[in-house]
């Protein structure tokens, strides 16, 4: 299984089905892999927590702040 943080190999009895469409999986794909390209392991603690949040949100969709702070790691990440 790949995830935001790296990739995991885990049993079937351990996966949880959310029942997500085929397009609310493609959002979650698209959440994790933005999470991933900014999560290294030299961010400060504070960042590396909110991004591990948002890497466990159950919803396949970020409220209009979660983007926003999303959008703006990502800015100062390239910068």
């Amino acid at each position: 299984m790949r995830v935001w943080d790296g990739e995991y190999t885990i049993g079937l009895q351990h996966l949880k089905s959310y029942n997500y469409l085929p397009a609310e999986c493609e959002q979650m794909q698209v959440i994790c892999d933005r999470i991933s390209r900014v999560y290294f392991d030299s961010l400060e603690e504070t960042v590396k927590s909110l991004l591990q949040s948002l890497g466990k949100v159950n919803r396949p969709y970020l409220t209009e702040l979660e983007e926003k702070l999303l959008s703006l790691l990502e800015s100062e990440v390239k910068a």
